[in-house]
């Protein structure tokens, strides 16, 4: 019986030390987001061709409009998923043009998806339903 209980609690302990909480987001407030926008024309004049990209206000801390390709968009809140209410925590477009940063936390995003790749960030960017119609972009949430 004892050898029982004694397996019991030994089981109980290894399980208890082994199992890590997951790391929590700290939540991006939420903001309505609800616009059009036309990227074909000359207001949006980086996203006429493909990889290009804009910033918008909106959302949170702005909002970053990738072009993937001819007839695919993504849009991505600004505010950067590591601490997005820490001041200055917004990602912007480094020189290669394909990935973003935050300035103060130094994580780094693929805006293909918004997949994190290097720095203490764990979660992608927060990512808005962008659908285009051909002509016009809707970015909404």
């Amino acid at each position: 019986m004892s050898v029982k209980v004694f397996l019991i609690f030994g089981i109980f302990f290894i399980l208890s030390v082994s199992c890590k909480k997951e790391e929590q987001q700290t939540e991006i407030p939420y903001v309505y987001v609800n616009f059009s926008l036309n990227p074909n024309g000359t207001q949006y004049i980086h996203l006429n061709s493909v990889n290009g990209w804009e910033t918008v206000y909106g959302g949170y801390n702005g909002i970053l409009i990738f072009r993937k390709s001819i007839n695919e968009f993504v849009a991505f809140e600004r505010a950067c998923p590591y601490d997005p209410l820490i001041k200055g925590a917004q990602v912007v477009v480094d020189t290669s043009e394909i990935t973003c940063y935050c300035p103060k936390c130094g994580s780094k995003y693929i805006m293909l998806d918004g997949t994190p790749y290097e720095g203490p960030s764990r979660f992608p960017l927060k990512q808005y339903q962008a659908m285009y119609d051909g002509v016009m972009l809707y970015v909404s949430n």
